[in-house]
This record gives C-alpha cells, structure tokens and sequence, in this order.
C-alpha cells in the first residue's frame, strides 16, 4: 500500500513538473533535417523592464543571426511605416465617428500626446492607439527587442526579420476601420483606465512565462482588436511565417523573437513547428 501511495506521489509530482517545464518564454527548436538547434523567444513589445535572462543570454551565444518579427534595423523602415499609416479611400476618424465622439477623441489626444485628432485624421486608428503606450505602460519604456539587438550587434550577427512592414500593417487594413475606430472612442472616454488595467495585466502575465495563459488572456479581452480578430492579428501571421522560420533555421542556426502572444495555443508558432516535424523543447 506504502509502495502504491509513493507510486501515485511520483507520477503526480512528474505531470506537475511536467506542465510547469511548458512554462518558458524559451524554446529550442531542433530535429526535422536542423543541423543545429535555433532558438523561440517570446518578447513584450513594450515593459518597463526589458532585461534578459541568462538562459536568454546563453541562446543568443549560441546562434548565428537575429530574426524578429520585423527587421528592426532596416533604415528603410521608418519611411515603410509612415507609408502605410494612413487609411485606405479616403477614410478619416471623423467620417467614422459620432461628432460628439470625435470631440472626445480631439480634446482626449491633445491632451495626451499634444496634438489633436483633426491633425492626424486620416491615420488608422490603431496608429493612433500605439501613439498613448508609453502613457498606458506609466514608466520610461524599454524594449526587449532593442536589448536583443544590442547583443546581435554585439557579436556582429544579422538582424532579419519574418515579415515587412508592409505585411504587419496591412493587418490594420483587415480589420475594421470602424472597430478600430470604436475602441480608440472607448479609450478616450474613460481616459485610458481600460487599456492601463489590461496592459498591467498582461506585463504581470508575461512575467510567469506562461504562454497557455498569455494566449487565454487574448482570447477573452474586452478589446475586440485582440480577441475578435485573433485570426488576423496572430493566427493568420503564424501561419505565414513557418515555412520563413524552417528556411531560416535551416540556413544558419537562428534566435528568433517574436511576441509571446504568437507562441501558445493550437494555432501558435510552437505547435505549428511541432506539426511540421520539428522538436520544439521548452528551455527552464
């Protein structure tokens, strides 16, 4: 009875630690014809600490080049960005706004980041959003992206990226102008507290490494931007960049970082590489 007691102890303690070792911002990706192992990390695009981990530090070694989500070295990219800003057929803010709304959202923007909603009219309205982060995150920001650069340039290694500014933005053409619209209209009305409660949250989130979770949390936010059009957002991108992240892989052993949020789930970067046959190992 003692020896079937202990038994049962054990096999509990092994699938416990078994789904905490899933919990890991790092992966290692091998097997499927990889003559070295490459590297997954998922990053926070903004955070008020953007320090790396040893692990992290120790993988970033051990590899050849960067890739992130864009290549955020491109001189070009800043000029790419600006380009694809502004809102397809003429569309504005106003034409997508009650008048009452748009005051709310002019006197709102002026106030946050000093200039007005008639000035940028025509920018999609989730530009418009990226613009208030560093008030919502309420510290000096930092980027994990940036330190990972640091370190690539560091040890004089390429910095690419899975995808062009082009294709990252013109997920804001798919999705809704109007919704955009309707969310930038819910944040001015309550002066941000929505959007700094969720990005506290997610920051909190981030920080236990669990990319289940992370995915969850998407999934069930009052922002329509990130649970309505998940597909948009992470799913289709995911799946569009597999077959760029195994030709990669396969040409130099490569550390890629891209937002924690695409990792987890069916549809998330880890499970679509194990479906294509590699060996995806949470790194703890």
């Amino acid at each position: 009875m003692k020896k079937t007691f202990l038994l049962v102890c054990s096999l509990l303690m092994g699938i416990a630690f078994g789904q905490q070792s899933e919990k890991s911002l790092l992966w290692k990706i091998s097997g499927n014809g990889l003559q070295e192992p490459s590297y997954l990390f998922g990053t926070i695009h903004i955070t008020c600490d953007a320090s790396l981990s040893e692990k992290v530090k120790t993988a970033l070694d051990k590899t050849q080049q960067l890739c992130l989500e864009l290549d955020m070295d491109d001189p070009n990219m800043q000029a790419a960005m600006m380009s694809s800003m502004m809102m397809k057929n003429g569309v504005t803010m106003k034409s997508l706004s009650q008048p009452e709304d748009f005051k709310i959202v002019d006197a709102f923007l002026t106030a946050s980041v000093g200039f007005s909603a008639e000035m940028i009219n025509p920018v999609k309205p989730f530009m418009v959003t990226a613009m208030l982060y560093p008030k919502m995150l309420g510290c000096d920001i930092q980027s994990v992206e940036g330190e990972l650069i640091k370190i690539a340039k560091a040890q004089s290694e390429e910095v690419i990226g899975l995808e062009t500014v082009e294709e990252q933005l013109a997920v804001f053409d798919a999705i809704p102008y109007q919704e955009q619209m309707n969310e930038l209209v819910k944040t001015a009305k309550d002066n941000m507290q929505r959007d700094k409660a969720e990005l506290a949250e997610m920051m909190a989130l981030y920080k236990t490494e669990d990319v289940e979770a992370m995915i969850a949390f998407t999934e069930k936010s009052p922002n329509v931007m990130t649970s309505k059009y998940s597909d948009i957002m992470l799913k289709n991108r995911n799946q569009n960049w597999i077959s760029r992240m195994t030709a990669i892989a396969k040409n130099k052993p490569t550390f890629f970082g891209v937002g924690a949020a695409h990792l987890g789930g069916k549809d998330g970067v880890i499970a679509l590489l194990r479906k294509a046959g590699y060996t995806v190992e949470a790194v703890n």
